[in-house]
C-alpha cells in the first residue's frame, strides 16, 4: 500500500519546512518567508492539502505535562493473520485512547504500538485487561521510554 509521491519544487519544500516548524503561521507571513505573494502561496498549500502531502494540522502535546509520563512501545504478535482477526484487532486499537500510534510491521512481531499512561498501574491495567484480551493477540513485548532523545519531528523535505 505504497502511496505515490507528488512532484514538489523548492518553493513547495520551503513551505512544508516552514509549516512543520509553525503550523499556525499566517499565510502572509509564510509567503514572505518563502519569497512568494500570499495568493500563490495559498494555492500551493491547498494543492498539497488536497494531494494529502499535508495530512492535517495539529498541536504537539507533551504527554508528561498532561499527566501521562509513562510511554511504552509495545510489539504485538497475532495468533492468526486472517482478515477478520486483523480487522477486529484494528477496531479494538481504535477504541483505546492510550494507544497514540500503531504500525503494522515486518519481522518477528506484527504490530508496534506507542502507548501512554498515567503510571505503571494504569499501563498494567491496559496491558492485562485490554491489550491481551484484544482479538487475536498471541504475544506482546513492552519496552518503556526512559528518555526521549529525539522525539518525532519534521519530515526532511
Amino acid at each position: 500500500m505504497v502511496k505515490s509521491a507528488i512532484v514538489l519544487d523548492d518553493l513547495d519544500r520551503r513551505i512544508l519546512r516552514a509549516l512543520q516548524q509553525d503550523g499556525r503561521l499566517a499565510v502572509t507571513a509564510l509567503a514572505e518567508q518563502v519569497g512568494l505573494s500570499a495568493t500563490p502561496c495559498l494555492r500551493r498549500i491547498r494543492r498539497m492539502e488536497e494531494a494529502g502531502v499535508i495530512a492535517r494540522y495539529t498541536a504537539v502535546v507533551d504527554p508528561a505535562r498532561v499527566g501521562l509520563p509513562i510511554q511504552a512501545f509495545v510489539q504485538v504478535a497475532l495468533s492468526s493473520h486472517a482478515e477478520d482477526v486483523a480487522a477486529a484487532f484494528h477496531r479494538s486499537l481504535e477504541a483505546r485512547r492510550e494507544v497514540i500510534a500503531a504500525y503494522a510491521m515486518s519481522g518477528g512481531m506484527d504490530y508496534m504500538l506507542h502507548v501512554v499512561a498515567a503510571d505503571f498501574d494504569a499501563y498494567a491495567e491496559f496491558a492485562l485487561k485490554a491489550l491481551l484480551r484484544m482479538p487475536g493477540v498471541k504475544e506482546t513485548r513492552s519496552s518503556f521510554v526512559l528518555m526521549a532523545l529525539k522525539p518525532p519531528g519534521a519530515v526532511p523535505v
